[in-house]
């Protein structure tokens, strides 16, 4: 090997190495890059050196499509029985070597296994698409913009979006919603405006821009059609009130507190006791409406208590004092009931 090729070797073994070592991007070199190789040959005739002889290639890089949407986080939303604002979120992202417009599009599932587990069996309501418009990664009302697409998306760059729903009433906790976010490639011609379809470029390489579809059929898409998509899914976890109303005689006009028996004139104590179910959803805004039997007396003396406990099944006078009493019907409201607690309303009456 004369000193010209072994020098081009070399040349040609650190170009190598310097490919390998270059960090790679997901989207790539852009699209419509022209790229030149340049090669030169040395020689010598009869021991002198001659004139240098290059030549040179040039390409343009193609356009590769593809793009990804995924949930954010890997679990259900959780949500109530007639919540108005219920939200999912997810990454959309231009895995492309070009700007893009992405196309959006939610739609709920029809029956059939959600995305965590459970089986879709009912749909929200008032389905809308929300772009992340402060980037905060929360959906804010009034803030974030409602969309139908999203605007020039550069290569690599990702926008968080959210699909807002709200939920039917008389639904029953684990019943499942499946909902779905669709992006699609769109030409990104004109800011403002959605851009065109686009189709890939059929039969040979040619010398212009072409254009290669590269999206995969993960999780259920379909691959190399510029369209991806991503699941998730509202899981209802509702309040599960049950109350239970007990009674307990505190004295009467002979025995008094000693072995009182229920004979007119004697005072019986009343509870209400609420609970929520382990596991359920914070029960709020809880109303008790308590209508007296007729051959009783409401006992304004002792009043109404709220919000006490119970212990072994007994109602305990540890309440505050509140609620009303107008026209034979006790009443009152109950503070806030979390997952597995109990709270009381308690009043007396006396026996006519």
């Amino acid at each position: 090997m004369n000193s010209s090729m072994r020098m081009l070797a070399s040349v040609s073994a650190l170009a190598v190495a310097t490919s390998v070592a270059s960090p790679a991007f997901a989207a790539g070199t852009a699209s419509g890059t022209t790229i030149t190789n340049t090669v030169s040959v040395d020689f010598r005739v009869g021991g002198v050196n001659q004139n240098q002889v290059t030549a040179n290639d040039t390409f343009t890089v193609d356009r590769k499509i593809n793009l990804t949407v995924a949930e954010v986080g890997s679990t259900t939303t959780s949500v109530s029985p007639g919540q108005v604002t219920a939200v999912t979120a997810f990454t959309v992202t231009n895995v492309s070597n070009a700007s893009l417009d992405l196309a959006l599009a939610a739609t709920q599932l029809s029956g059939g296994t959600a995305a965590h587990g459970g089986t879709d069996n009912f749909d929200v309501t008032g389905v809308g698409v929300f772009v992340d418009t402060n980037t905060n990664g929360s959906y804010d009302v009034g803030t974030d913009l409602a969309v139908t697409y999203l605007d020039q998306i550069v290569a690599d760059a990702s926008r968080t979006v959210f699909v807002v729903a709200g939920v039917p009433l008389g639904r029953a906790t684990n019943d499942v919603a499946g909902v779905r976010l669709t992006a699609t490639a769109r030409e990104a011609t004109a800011a403002g405006s959605l851009g065109a379809a686009i189709s890939e470029t059929s039969g040979a390489n040619t010398a212009g821009v072409d254009t290669v579809f590269a999206d995969t059929n993960a999780n259920g898409n379909t691959a190399r059609d510029g369209i991806h998509f991503g699941v998730d899914d509202y899981t209802v976890l509702a309040a599960q009130l049950s109350a239970t109303k007990t009674s307990r005689i505190i004295s009467d006009p002979f025995n008094n507190t000693t072995n009182p028996k229920m004979i007119p004139g004697a005072v019986v104590e009343y509870c209400v006791a609420v609970t929520n179910a382990a596991g359920s959803a914070l029960a709020t805004n809880i109303a008790v409406s308590d209508t007296l039997p007729a051959t009783t007396t409401f006992d304004t003396g002792f009043g109404i208590l709220l919000n006490g406990t119970v212990t072994s099944g007994t109602c305990n006078a540890d309440g505050t004092a509140g609620g009303s009493h107008a026209s034979g019907v006790v009443s009152g409201t109950l503070s806030d009931i979390a997952a597995g607690v109990t709270r009381t309303l308690v009043f007396r009456v006396t026996v006519n």
